[in-house]
Parts: structure tokens; sequence; C-alpha cells
């Protein structure tokens, strides 16, 4: 057949969310849009002594995949967001987080 290869495009199982939230478990939450950081380069000692340097470790989100219903729509939205997220869900309400954050239309 060719070198060609075809990309499907899965569908959407919610029709009221974004294309881009279609992406395979992206390491990014969803509403804060945050992702993962890099830390732990040296330490004071290892500067003040130049001691065997460390290493830089990446430190990632705490990533939770979560069922959220929305009553306003009366539907349930699977999201991979961080506790930071549903903290700010629980507060504002699931319907406004979700909005402004981009994920519904």
């Amino acid at each position: 057949m060719g070198g060609k290869t075809l990309k499907i495009r899965p569908a959407l199982h919610f029709p009221f969310l974004h294309d881009s939230m279609e992406s395979a478990m992206a390491k990014t939450c969803a509403i804060t849009k945050k992702g993962s950081l890099v830390g732990g380069g040296y330490s004071n000692r290892t500067r003040a002594t130049k001691f065997n340097p460390t290493g830089k470790a990446r430190k990632y989100l705490n990533l939770q995949k979560k069922k959220i219903f929305v009553p306003e729509l009366k539907k349930s939205v699977i999201l991979t967001i961080s506790t930071r997220g549903l903290r700010t869900i629980k507060k504002k309400g699931a319907y406004a987080t979700l909005r402004k954050a981009g994920v519904l239309r």
C-alpha cells in the first residue's frame, strides 16, 4: 500500500467538548493548563564546595482522572485534572469553571 498511513481521529464522546480536549492523556491540567516543572538542581552545599553535582528531576502534577457531573447540562464529563483544578471546581462550580477553561463550548 505504499508508505502512507491513515490517521483516524477518534469520535468525540461529548459533542459539546472542544476538539483540543481530544488529545490522549496529556500531562497538563484541563482547568489550570499547568504542566510539569524541572527542579532539583544544585544544593547550596554543592555550589559552595563543588562536590558531585546533582541531576535535574521532573516534577509532575498530581493529575487525577475524574468524572465530573455538570448539572446545567445534565451530563458527565471525564477529565484529567490536577487536585488544584478539583478545588477550583468545588469553589466556583463545575459549569462556570469548565466554561472559563474552554472545556465546554
